[in-house]
């Protein structure tokens, strides 16, 4: 195992942290470094601006508007842009149905939705959770009929992120009710204007609508717009998991906030002396960057598995990174729960949105901190729970 970047990976990691310092727009820049909230419109003019570099989907083929890079250069990419940082690409549409669109989908399929992708003139949500059927996502119930050319979809999602910006979801479907659990399932591709859709926020404990239900009543889908095979979807719902939860280590993004942490406690001065020169402090922060350097090792070695094609974006260590990842990300967020004090004072929301023509209440770091540490309890939960990481874990890495 190598875990040394080549002189060739060194000057592309250079290349592409030069063109991120450059092309951001200041004004998104601000607001990631401050943590406050990236509107739609950022989102999409940042992801055009990454499609006309040809940047927008680090991991597709350039046959179909990729960048072609191998497995090191996406780990860079997606590190260099945490650490910018800078808004990722929409994970819906790139790391998520996009991959599935090109393994399982028709010609048509993706000549048709890969380049709206790209350039988010569709945004995708995922229509994969329900009340009953969350992290067991095999019990789900929402059922598709076939009625000729079309299917008619009726049931309820749950926690269905952005729903309420999607112009289209990728959901997951039971078209066979006799069928046990994970057979007798199908994946559409559903316009979210479609008659019958009726979406309906949920507010999160950080007072906020990022999530919300999706209820659908007879809603008429084609037959055409059905990745894949008719009852075969649980193999494409593990292909795209995988993608998921090896995005979600975050390394490059908490190790950008261990950097502000110690920005921040030099500043902040706490019975008379800097907080970062107070050993308590100074130990829970060491503890995290041990933590944090694990996780980087054990993601350079998926990484190293997959340079020597010894390894596939399904890897099952990808929930070794999902579930360390996340406890870091949380682990992080309470430290500065702990510097922010009396200052940590819920639902700020014009100082999140960026909008306050009044100063905050404490320092404007502070401003954010409840708002993350309510947002991120689900961090554990959302891209498959720890106890599922645990799960995959004890049988696919240790064999047990």
């Amino acid at each position: 195992m190598d875990l040394r970047f080549t002189p060739e990976e060194i000057a592309f990691r250079h290349e592409v942290r030069s063109f991120l310092r450059s092309a951001l727009p200041p004004s998104i820049g601000r607001k990631m470094i401050l943590e406050q909230r990236i509107t739609k419109d950022d989102l999409v003019t940042w992801q055009r601006i990454l499609n006309a570099k040809g940047w927008a989907a680090p991991m597709w083929a350039e046959e179909w508007g990729g960048t072609g890079w191998n497995a090191v250069q996406q780990y860079i990419f997606v590190e260099e842009l945490q650490q910018t940082p800078a808004p990722m690409p929409l994970s819906q549409n790139i790391a998520l149905v996009g991959p599935v669109i090109i393994a399982f989908g028709s010609q048509a399929q993706k000549e048709f939705f890969l380049p709206k992708l790209r350039n988010l003139d569709y945004w995708f949500s995922q229509g994969f959770s329900e009340p009953g059927a969350g992290s067991d996502l095999a019990g789900l119930a929402t059922r598709a009929v076939r009625d000729g050319d079309h299917y008619l979809v009726t049931g309820q999602k749950i926690w269905t992120s952005m729903a309420h910006h999607a112009d289209w979801g990728f959901f997951l479907v039971r078209t066979d009710a006799n069928s046990k659990r994970q057979k007798g399932v199908s994946f559409l591709l559903i316009d979210m204007k479609s008659p019958g859709i009726t979406i309906r926020p949920i507010v999160t404990l950080d007072g906020f609508h990022h999530t919300n239900e999706v209820f659908l009543d007879n809603v008429r889908v084609p037959v055409a717009n059905r990745i894949g095979e008719e009852h075969n979807a649980w193999k494409y719902v593990k292909y795209l998991l995988g993608h998921e939860r090896t995005t979600l280590a975050k390394v490059g993004s908490s190790r950008a906030r261990v950097i502000r942490a110690r920005e921040v406690a030099e500043r902040l001065i706490v019975d008379g002396k800097p907080l970062g020169d107070q050993p308590r402090f100074r130990e829970k922060l060491a503890a995290i960057e041990v933590e944090l350097k694990a996780l980087e090792i054990t993601t350079m070695r998926v990484v190293d598995d997959q340079r020597k094609n010894l390894g596939t974006s399904q890897d099952p260590k990808g929930s070794i990174l999902k579930l360390r990842g996340s406890e870091i990300e949380q682990a992080l967020n309470e430290l500065f729960v702990d510097m922010a004090g009396p200052h940590m004072i819920p639902r700020q929301l014009d100082h999140l949105l960026a909008k306050a023509s009044e100063p905050t209440i404490g320092p404007e770091w502070a401003a954010t901190t409840a708002a993350s540490y309510f947002f991120l309890r689900a961090a554990t939960i959302y891209g498959g729970s720890s106890e599922v990481q645990h799960n995959i874990i004890s049988k696919a890495v240790l064999g047990l």
